[in-house]
């Protein structure tokens, strides 16, 4: 099999895989918004209707089972709502609950146009992302109950704390929630205080859950999809994603128990998450809770709590961007959120690498392209070989083309030839194909790490890139196709038609066409791609055809 054959093949499968992604994207979308959700009068009101208290569906030893959990009425109340900012953060907490109901990253804007930052959590009449908390185990208060805030500072404009404290009581049990914010923190704790006033004892249990619909969010290209949707982590079962749609059908993971782990809504480039930091026999789980509206949360068992005593319980949650660093203080593989795929391995040192790298350049375009320079230098070896390769079976092509010609009726005999050809040139007809399939990891790597980190979101490189996780639209829009057309896009065209002069012509003629027009469907894809990508892909060309350029010449120089 020559080199061009394995290209077409690489090529092929690459593209395959991406039909086959957004098929299933396409063919499948989410069902559209129910009638009733645009119609709501008030905008809490619409998004508690379906909102529940979780269930432990694992039997424990302790008292706590389903059929202890109430079935709260929906709530119409609306309470009043909170806000706590700090240098990172803005939070929205209403008193019915005690429900962190909307976050705002202000370091991050949701586009350069409006400016306007980043709205992770939020409930409106079209959208539910909410955090909740309760108790559950009796008739407690929970995420339908009304709190009463106490006085205090809602603006982190002095020192590095910040605190709101909640307080509810029902059925002889009073909780206090309180919520901590810290300065350069993307964290806030999470403390319930469980006072039992009654005469009995009890055996409250602290659920904390993110509920979510289904929708997803814009900026998805038709040629690549991020995950959005639930995950869980335990020590013994790792990480794991869970679709909306498993969810619906059924066939998410049970939930399962355990001393550790955490729970989180994951989308591209920010992610929401809850961790307790008390040990326990906890149980993670995900749930539907009504139509298109699904959780992931955590419950906590307090033990058995005597008349006039009280217990506490500390977690933390998480409502921020997926950069590494503060990923990795929030939990053990909390950084997995970040999804590199199948190739993380070989994706973090990369990701490690290109930190360092913007440590000293303080561009990441800049960044992007000395990171492809070090890519290529470590595999200049074996692109070498592979070009070297390459050169010799251009040069036996038209004895190649001939021997296809004397014997195109006889397969058998023209693959002898073929053998032969082989042997006295001292040509290894795979001797290009294997350094190309050592490289592909690491690309696929690359292509991750630059899809995945929100780093290169609204990061400029120079003129006219003004986003590397945005599709260059240097020449505007294709009328009618919503086609961004850009100038990078068009170079990786022109790369990879020199590239395809460069290689061996097939002797196939229907081989070679199909060659000759990879170029053209392959920008047409680009041109949809992060202008990073594009970015890296364009280098890697640039740099391969100066390789093979002077390894070929050099081979023809031997040859003569």
């Amino acid at each position: 099999m020559d080199i061009k054959r394995t290209v077409l093949l690489v090529v092929f499968s690459l593209s395959l895989l991406m039909l086959w992604e957004n098929w299933n994207r396409y063919s499948n979308p989410p069902p559209p918004p129910s009638a009733d959700s645009g119609t709501q009068s008030s905008a809490t009101a619409a998004a508690s209707k379906d909102l529940s208290v979780p269930q432990q569906s694992i039997a424990a030893p302790s008292p706590i089972t389903s059929g202890d959990l109430p079935a709260n009425a929906p709530s119409e109340a609306v309470g009043e709502t909170l806000v706590l900012t700090t240098d990172l953060l803005k939070v929205e907490i209403n008193t019915v609950g005690g429900d962190i109901t909307r976050v705002e990253l202000l370091k991050h804007q949701d586009s350069k146009e409006t400016g306007n930052p980043v709205v992770l959590l939020q409930r409106t009449a079209t959208r539910t992302y909410v955090a909740q908390s309760g108790l559950i185990g009796g008739d407690f208060p929970n995420h339908r109950s009304t709190f009463v805030a106490r006085d205090g500072v809602r603006s982190l404009s002095t020192g590095d704390t910040l605190q709101l404290v909640l307080d509810s009581e029902q059925g002889g049990v009073k909780v206090t929630k309180t919520y901590s914010l810290k300065r350069g923190e993307y964290d806030i704790g999470i403390k319930h205080d469980i006072e039992n006033r009654s005469a009995a004892a009890i055996s409250p249990s602290v659920y904390a859950q993110l509920v979510r619909d289904d929708s997803k969010l814009g900026g998805d290209s038709y040629f690549y999809s991020t995950f959005t949707g639930p995950a869980l982590y335990t020590d013994k079962d790792k990480y794991r994603k869970v679709n909306f749609e498993d969810i619906e059908k059924g066939k998410s993971p049970m939930a399962a128990r355990t001393p550790d782990g955490w729970v989180a809504m994951v989308q591209h480039y920010f992610v929401a998450a809850f961790a307790p930091l008390s040990k326990g026999d906890n149980e993670l789980f995900t749930r539907k809770i009504g139509p298109r509206l699904y959780a992931v949360g955590a419950i906590m068992p307090l033990g058995p709590l005597a008349a006039s005593s009280s217990v506490s319980h500390e977690g933390k949650f998480y409502a921020g961007p997926q950069e590494s660093l503060m990923l990795e203080k929030f939990a053990t593989d909390f950084d997995l959120v970040k999804d590199y795929g199948w190739l993380t391995l070989i994706a973090k040192p990369i990701f490690w690498l290109m930190t360092q790298l913007h440590v000293l350049l303080g561009n990441w375009g800049w960044t992007i392209i000395f990171l492809t320079i070090l890519i290529k230098l470590a595999f200049f070896p074996l692109s070498a070989a592979s070009y070297r390769s390459m050169a010799k079976m251009k040069l036996v092509t038209p004895k190649m083309t001939a021997i296809r010609e004397r014997h195109k009726g006889d397969p058998q005999k023209m693959n002898a030839a073929m053998m032969e050809l082989y042997k006295t040139e001292k040509i290894n007809p795979l001797g290009g194909c294997l350094p190309i399939v050592v490289q592909i990891p690491v690309f696929i790597a690359l292509y991750w790490v630059l899809l995945a980190s929100v780093e290169m979101r609204h990061a400029p490189w120079l003129g006219w890139i003004h986003d590397l996780s945005a599709p260059d639209t240097l020449f505007g829009t294709l009328p009618g196709l919503d086609m961004p057309i850009g100038l990078l896009p068009i170079i990786m065209a022109v790369s990879m038609y020199v590239q395809t002069k460069l290689n061996p012509t097939p002797p196939d003629p229907i081989q070679a066409k199909v060659m000759l027009f990879m170029p053209l469907v392959f920008s047409f894809m680009f041109f949809y791609f992060p202008s990073g990508l594009v970015l890296y892909w364009v280098v890697n060309n640039i740099l391969s055809i100066a390789q093979q350029w002077v390894i070929t010449k050099q081979s023809e120089a031997g040859k003569a």
